[in-house]
């Protein structure tokens, strides 16, 4: 029996929170990822607005599967980088109070040169949030796809923490020319969250680009089935990150995923 949950990412549709959670509930998912911006950041959020959205969210039938963290410069850059720590450290508190343990952050590109700045840099910023994650309870489920999946699962082999886990999105291994399958072998024990895109390589160029899920190149049958074996029990959440059609592209692709993932 499939043990995935099936999402959507909220901004994808377009439309303010109210309503698109109740486009979400349309879509009968059981679950949604937000970006922790707006009405939904850390500092803007009251006791009474965390427990507003609580029931916002209970009286649409929905689950916060994850918090994303948008970033303008990643844990890598030394520009303004405490803030942005200290930024991720508020939305990984937030995340329980709003129902969720899975904040989502961009993976930078892993350093060849361990001793390079920029390397150190983040080193230290994973070093610091693995951590508090590890204190508070929560999983910072870091959106790989820039290197290899066995590039991934080494690096993180360097951290002695719990909380230090992937965000597994098929397009992105893809988009940057490494085999989304294998990834799911090689990064398997280290999953906790699945964001849903698809590509697709021209036969001219041989560039590839996003489509909508369905319409791409991935084998979505033998993804669920790959993240079935190594016993993924999370949420995959339809993204669409390009295209002027974006919310109906993520209605069609729950209901292409739906077919062959369950009720869920």
């Amino acid at each position: 029996m499939n043990r995935m949950k099936l999402g959507v990412v909220l901004e994808t549709l377009g439309t303010p929170l109210r309503k698109a959670l109740s486009e979400a509930a349309r879509l009968a998912v059981p679950g949604v990822q937000i970006d922790a911006a707006g009405d939904i950041a850390p500092d803007q959020l009251t006791e009474t607005g965390r427990r507003d959205f609580r029931n916002l969210l209970r009286s649409s039938n929905l689950e916060l599967a994850a918090l994303n963290v948008p970033l303008r410069r990643g844990l890598d850059v030394a520009e303004n980088l405490q803030q942005r720590l200290d930024h991720v450290r508020k939305v990984m508190t937030l995340a329980p109070d709003l129902g969720t343990r899975r904040v989502v952050v961009a993976f930078p590109k892993v350093p060849d040169d361990a001793a390079a700045p920029r390397a150190l840099l983040m080193r230290e910023s994973l070093l610091n949030l693995g951590e508090y994650g590890d204190r508070v309870g929560v999983r910072l489920a870091l959106e790989a796809g820039l290197d290899s999946g066995e590039k991934v699962r080494d690096y993180l082999k360097g951290f002695d923490s719990g909380s230090l886990a992937i965000t597994y999105d098929p397009a992105n291994f893809l988009l940057n020319g490494f085999d989304p399958l294998a990834a799911i072998t090689t990064l398997g024990p280290q999953l906790c969250h699945v964001q849903a895109r698809d590509g697709r390589t021209t036969t001219v160029s041989g560039v590839a680009r996003e489509v909508p899920v369905g319409a791409g190149d991935l084998d979505w049958i033998l993804i669920v089935a790959m993240l079935e074996s190594v016993e993924y029990q999370g949420f995959a959440v339809v993204d669409r990150e390009s295209g002027e059609t974006r919310a109906a592209d993520v209605a069609a692709g729950t209901r292409f995923l739906r077919r062959f993932m369950g009720a869920g």
